[in-house]
């Protein structure tokens, strides 16, 4: 490990942050401080998918059982057409499962957080909540980080964890570049499965329809199946002034009443007892999030100095790949193992860890661009030729026992435990 490496400040409390502060602890011996601008930990979010290559790592960090518990693991993609029935499915993680031991998560995020966060509890670690970061400051020694409150903290290593709207990365690390719209924005709630039709406790896995607006889709989150999680996903001019950084919600009764009654216009071909379900999965929600999906552009600096970028606040990409929690696992796991060598600067850390991090997530971001497609308006008669399209290729995927080759899964049971180290 570099010279002198022993404390390390960690700028943001979500997923990504708590995560470094377990590793560098269990791994690399160096004191974590998390600093988080909300005033309490966020309930912010709807259900987060991990597949194979995320969830091993939340395994070497002790947490995957404890997750288990909780998530639903289902892992088949199952699409259905517009009149009701199923055009075919996948699994999505089968292969990588067996190649790496590990499956699939779909969890509440705060149930993620609340775990991450009870193993930080247990680990000592601090986390100090309404901290908004306003200035960094470098010597030659360490790096400070300055709160709006006038408070500051110094040590050796920063690490920007503060997602794709990063204050590291404004503050410092690389203000020029900016969150782009991806043109896709989500609609989302979770809806207690008690308030449903029994066929609401059997689905499994991510269940999935096309419609001429967007993709519908309803998924299990928890261990028990008592509580689905859905989203539409569609093409959406530019959000006005009303947008944040975290989307808005909807909580009044009006507010509600109209968006189901959009919805029933987007959902209104949906036929059989598939369409039912999904409109009385609509007719229940209480509560609307609207979640404009913004990425960051390739090609961004990552590191300054003592300060590096991680997860979201690095290299964020739509989430049609299922790869944000992963690809902050993944550079937090790396880190790790690059801090052990005795012989490296932190200049040689940054620089290797570039070299071989750049590569992969250029190709996840690139798939998740490319899932995104799907997603975007169409005609009914595309429509009708995308069914069939679907509907053939899964039967051939299926016939021809295709999933046994890891097609679409090789990347999922990437390991970053086997990069090569070496400058």
């Amino acid at each position: 490990m570099p010279k002198s490496i022993n404390k390390v400040l960690i700028i943001g409390a979500g997923p990504a942050g708590v995560s470094a502060a377990l590793h560098l602890r269990q791994s690399n011996n160096i004191s974590p401080v998390l600093y988080e601008i909300r005033p309490e930990p966020t309930t912010l979010g709807g259900a987060i998918g991990i597949p194979s290559n995320g969830s091993r790592l939340l395994g070497r960090l002790g947490l995957y059982e404890e997750l288990l518990t909780r998530a639903s693991s289902g892992s088949d993609l199952v699409i259905h057409s517009v009149k009701g029935h199923v055009l075919g499915k996948m699994d999505q993680t089968g292969w990588s499962k067996e190649k790496t031991g590990f499956g699939y998560l779909r969890i509440k995020r705060a149930d993620l957080l609340d775990v991450l966060l009870k193993a930080a509890q247990n680990a000592g670690i601090p986390i100090h909540y309404g901290k908004r970061l306003v200035g960094i400051n470098e010597t030659d020694e360490g790096v400070t980080a300055t709160f709006s409150d006038g408070t500051s903290d110094t040590a050796n290593l920063l690490l920007g964890c503060d997602g794709i709207h990063s204050a590291v990365r404004k503050t410092y690390v690389d203000p020029e570049i900016t969150p782009e719209y991806s043109g896709i924005s989500n609609v989302f709630s979770i809806v207690p499965t008690f308030q449903l039709p029994p066929a609401a406790m059997s689905l499994d896995g991510l269940n999935a329809t096309l419609v001429t607006d967007g993709l519908f889709a309803i998924t299990p989150c928890t261990r028990s199946g008592d509580s689905i999680y859905w989203f539409f996903s569609r093409e959406v001019t530019m959000p006005g002034s009303g947008y944040t950084r975290d989307g808005w919600e909807e909580h009044g009764k009006k507010e509600v009443d109209e968006f189901k009654a959009t919805m029933d216009g987007f959902l209104k071909d949906l036929k059989g007892e598939w369409g039912d379900l999904l409109r009385r999965v609509v007719y229940q929600t209480q509560v609307v999030k609207f979640y404009p999906i913004f990425r960051l552009p390739l090609g961004g600096r990552w590191s300054r100095g003592r300060c590096l970028l991680i997860g979201d606040a690095a290299h964020a990409m739509q989430p049609h790949a299922s790869q944000g929690v992963s690809m902050a696992l993944e550079d937090i796991f790396l880190l790790s193992r690059l801090l052990q060598k005795p012989d490296y600067s932190l200049d040689d850390v940054f620089s290797v860890y570039d070299q071989r991090r750049r590569p992969r997530v250029n190709e996840m971001h690139k798939t998740a661009e490319r899932n995104g497609t799907v997603r975007r308006s169409t005609s009914g008669w595309r429509l009708a030729v995308n069914e069939i399209v679907a509907s053939g290729a899964l039967w051939i995927y299926e016939a021809c026992n295709l999933d046994k080759l890891g097609l679409g899964q090789k990347g999922l049971a990437y390991d970053v435990a086997e990069e090569n180290l070496d400058l």
